[in-house]
C-alpha cells in the first residue's frame, strides 16, 4: 500500500514511517497542506493518513479539496482520486471535532496518541471496504493470504517470502485480473525518496513463480503482469 503521511511533527512523522514501511508499506511524507496537495496531483495514493494543525492552515481543508475533485470519467485515470481514503490523525479529541471531520468527508478518525497496531487495523478495514470484502482472508485457488499477520498459506502450508513480494502478490490479487505494469506496480511499492533497482519488480515475480507456481502470475508481453481471475479472490 502507498501511503501520503501528512504530519508536521517530524519526531511523530518519522516514527509513523518506520512503523508503516516495517508493515511493507511505500510512504510518502508531507509537512504542509501545500506539498500535500502536490503529491496527490502527481501520485496515487492507498490512502491518506492526514494531520489537522498543519503550519499553512488546517488539514481539513486538504479533505475538502480532495472530495471535491472532478471525479473520473469512464476509464480515464485523474488525479487526485477523490474516492482516496482519508483517515484524520489529530490531538483535537472532542466529539464536535470527530463528527465535523468525518462529515467532511474522512472515512476514519483517529485521536492522537493512539496505538500503532490499531491504525493498521483501520487501514486494513479501509482496504477491505474500497474491494468490496467482508472477509479478512483472501483467497485464491489453493492459496490463503491474511494481511493482518502477512502471512501466505498454499494447501495449508506456510509459505515464506520478503515482504517487497508479499506485497507485490497483495497488489496483483487486490488488482482483480487486471494487467498492471512495472511502473505501476514500482508506484504502489516505492516512496518518492526510493531508490529502485531496474529489475526489482522482475526478480520478486520470479521469487513469487517458484514459490507459488508459474500459473499463478502470468505476463502479458510488453504490457504487465495480472493474476487470472479464474478463482474467488
Amino acid at each position: 500500500m502507498r501511503i501520503l503521511l501528512v504530519e508536521d511533527d517530524a519526531g511523530i512523522a518519522e516514527g509513523l514511517k518506520a512503523n508503516l514501511q516495517q508493515r511493507g508499506h511505500a510512504v510518502d511524507w508531507c509537512s504542509t497542506i501545500a506539498s500535500a496537495w502536490t503529491a496527490l496531483t502527481t501520485e496515487g495514493f492507498d490512502a491518506v493518513l492526514l494531520d489537522l494543525g498543519l503550519p499553512d492552515g488546517d488539514g481539513t481543508s486538504v479533505l475538502q479539496r480532495l472530495r471535491n475533485a472532478p471525479a473520473p470519467t469512464g476509464l480515464a485515470k485523474t488525479l487526485p482520486d477523490p474516492a482516496t481514503p482519508v483517515i484524520i490523525l489529530t490531538a483535537r479529541d472532542g466529539v464536535h471535532d470527530r463528527i465535523e471531520g468525518l462529515d467532511l468527508g474522512a472515512d476514519d478518525y483517529l485521536s492522537k496518541p493512539f496505538d500503532a497496531q490499531e491504525l493498521q487495523a483501520r487501514l486494513r478495514a479501509l482496504v477491505r471496504r474500497a474491494a468490496g470484502r467482508a472477509n479478512p482472508l483472501i483467497h485464491y485457488r489453493d492459496m490463503v493470504l491474511d494481511p493482518a499477520q502477512h502471512q501466505v498459506r498454499l494447501q495449508g502450508a506456510l509459505v515464506e517470502m520478503s515482504p517487497r513480494a508479499y506485497a507485490i502478490l497483495l497488489i496483483l490479487l487486490q488488482a482483480h485480473g487486471r494487467v498492471l505494469s512495472r511502473q505501476q506496480l514500482e508506484e504502489k511499492l516505492y516512496s518518492f525518496d526510493a531508490s529502485i533497482e531496474s529489475n526489482a519488480v522482475e526478480v520478486h515475480i520470479h521469487h513469487l513463480r517458484k514459490k507459488l507456481g508459474a500459473d499463478y502470475i502470468q505476463t502479458m508481453r510488453g504490457v504487465g503482469y495480472f493474476m487470472p481471475q479464474d478463482a474467488g479472490a
